[in-house]
């Protein structure tokens, strides 16, 4: 029986090396180098964080060098391992875990991000009702979702093959409907876009034709 979670954690720890390699590069130059600038515009600078799938912990280490508090979570052991080297301290600690069951009491950090993390989960309502539930009140969570351009999608492809994958992509209009129906407020969103899209030419474009055309899709939410 095709156990996703298990799944996912066998094939995200066999990433691991290759993510390690590319993940400093994509939030300092790539497609995560505005998440940061996009997040602090709403988390203020010393808040309480949660990185929700973390990967190798390179965003999470880019929070606590900003001022943040924060932890990441990530269920692999091997990407866990990886940020840990990078070096934990007062400001910033990891921890494997899943994202469908948070270790955490409810209402224990100020803000959130999840980047390109719930599309690897069974059941992406269960984890968004999750970190609802770790999150104050009135707080903010930032959710980096891919956008239909972005390659990383092709990992969900064989599903129409009849065979079972860990990538459960979601069109950025089916989660803005989700989060909203579930208790959050959209504040805020920002697209990611490939280097041949033109960010003027689209800027005057209704919503849901940006997002069409995104590697993600930035959302900035409030717990109701």
């Amino acid at each position: 029986m095709f156990k996703w979670h298990e799944e996912a954690k066998k094939q995200w720890d066999e990433r691991a090396e290759f993510w390690n390699k590319s993940s400093e590069d994509m939030w300092e130059r790539g497609s995560r180098k505005t998440i940061l600038p996009f997040l602090a515009s709403y988390i203020p600078i010393g808040s309480e964080m949660i990185d929700l799938g973390c990967g190798d912990g390179y965003g999470s280490w880019k929070l606590a060098q900003s001022g943040y508090r924060v932890v990441g979570i990530d269920l692999s052991y091997e990407m866990v391992e990886k940020a840990r080297i990078r070096g934990e301290n007062e400001q910033l600690r990891f921890i494997q875990g899943d994202l469908t069951h948070l270790p955490f009491d409810d209402e224990a950090f100020s803000g959130a991000m999840a980047i390109n993390s719930l599309e690897w989960t069974e059941e992406p309502l269960k984890a968004l009702n999750e970190m609802k539930r770790v999150i104050k009140r009135g707080h903010y969570l930032c959710v980096g979702l891919l956008g239909p351009t972005a390659g990383p999608r092709a990992n969900s492809y064989q599903r129409l093959y009849g065979k079972s994958v860990i990538c459960n992509t979601m069109m950025p209009w089916e989660f803005e409907k989700l989060a909203q129906e579930n208790g959050w407020e959209l504040v805020d969103g920002k697209g990611v876009y490939k280097k041949e899209v033109d960010e003027e030419a689209v800027s005057g474009l209704p919503t849901e034709l940006k997002q069409a055309l995104t590697f993600m899709w930035l959302f900035m939410l409030r717990k109701r």
